[in-house]
């Protein structure tokens, strides 16, 4: 009997999101819970994009523009780009699926780095593209020169997480473009940015940047951190006019709500929300750089809005603890770190609050 689903469904495991604050509540009987698991924006959005999203809802009834004319426009100004070079998606994971099924086959490998941002290996599993993870090397961060090294014939594409997800480094400008230069040009380099604005660093560059001297480099970026728009799912991609051509043609039509098209517009412009979000998160990193390490916890260098926390012994434990303690942070041994946890930047009382139930839990 034939089987209902191909082998490399069948194998799949499906990514596992941070726990809700609903059940949690309802879980352990709990009132006030935070959540830290997700890296959201502790600020929420932007009070103009809310607004902006109250008066489009009362368009819901028609289709939205499928171009996303009007977002378009202001996207590719804001990062100084062309309309052309520009594609959105419903959040960069739809991004990161339209990539797979527009430019590899099931001939074609593709290349990760184990233990990063766990949705690239996902999706390539799940359109049957074989895949390649590269390890990462001391203080967990990526091996671009083991990366270069792994590329094959087969090799069809790249994904890179920079900054990392679940980890928080980053590599810089040199380590990138000696990479690129590394890679044929018909392999595509993927440079997932979702966390660019939130970086510090005068080394970091965006492929924004990088792209018009490299036809097969993809920048992708999303609202759902710094802008506070992870509820809508809003993602973008810069790329080559001639590459975003061929995604638009596999990018079904209407894949943006009227509401997340005017959420989008709105937060772009609401230049203050975005600087206060990277104070606050500033001031996070540097709260949490303060405290973890004294209570035996090695900390990474984020260039993020969370921190990656080792405890040097099986983390599961201590996030059973926290969340009884009404914190939810997200525990790393599915991302194959058994004694990490992953610690999104919340607001200030968030923050002291996760840092005393670790103090107690530790003690």
């Amino acid at each position: 009997m034939r089987p209902l689903v191909p082998p490399y469904v069948e194998t799949l495991k499906p990514y596992v999101p941070g726990k809700p604050i609903e059940e949690t509540e309802r879980e352990y009987g709990l009132q006030g819970v935070i959540k830290l698991a997700s890296n959201e924006n502790p600020l929420g959005p932007s009070p103009r994009a809310v607004e902006a999203m109250r008066a489009a809802s009362q368009a819901v009834h028609l289709y939205p523009d499928a171009t996303s004319f009007h977002l378009v426009r202001q996207l590719a100004a804001h990062v100084g780009v062309k309309p052309e070079e520009v594609v959105l998606g419903c959040g960069s994971n739809e991004l990161i699926e339209l990539l797979l099924r527009t430019f590899t086959t099931p001939e074609d490998e593709v290349l990760l780095c184990q233990c990063s941002f766990p949705a690239y290996r996902i999706s390539a599993q799940a359109h049957g593209r074989p895949f390649v993870e590269v390890p990462m090397r001391a203080g967990y961060s990526y091996d671009l020169e083991a990366m270069a090294r792994a590329i094959t014939p087969r090799t069809r594409m790249v994904f890179l997480a920079n900054p990392d997800n679940p980890t928080g480094t980053a590599f810089g400008r040199k380590a990138l473009e000696d990479f690129l230069a590394a890679v044929p040009p018909e392999v595509l380099v993927i440079h997932d940015e979702a966390y660019a604005e939130f970086v510090d660093w005068p080394d970091y560059v965006s492929a924004v940047e990088l792209f018009p001297r490299h036809r097969n480099l993809v920048a992708l970026r999303t609202f759902s951190k710094i802008y506070g728009l992870a509820g809508v799912r809003l993602g973008f991609g810069v790329m080559d006019a001639g590459l975003a051509t061929y995604v638009q043609r596999t990018r079904m039509p209407f894949n943006l709500t009227v509401v997340a098209q005017a959420g989008g517009i709105a937060a772009l412009g609401d230049t203050e929300h975005v600087r206060r979000t990277r104070e606050n998160n500033l001031a996070g990193l540097r709260y949490f750089e303060q405290e973890l390490p004294p209570l035996g916890i090695t900390l990474t260098r984020s260039h993020a809005n969370f921190v990656f926390a080792d405890f040097h012994r099986p983390a599961l434990e201590l996030y059973e603890w926290l969340l009884r303690r009404g914190v939810i942070v997200r525990p790393m041994a599915g991302n194959g770190f058994p004694t990490c946890l992953r610690i999104s930047v919340g607001t200030p009382a968030e923050n002291e609050r996760c840092v005393k139930a670790l103090r107690e839990s530790l003690s």
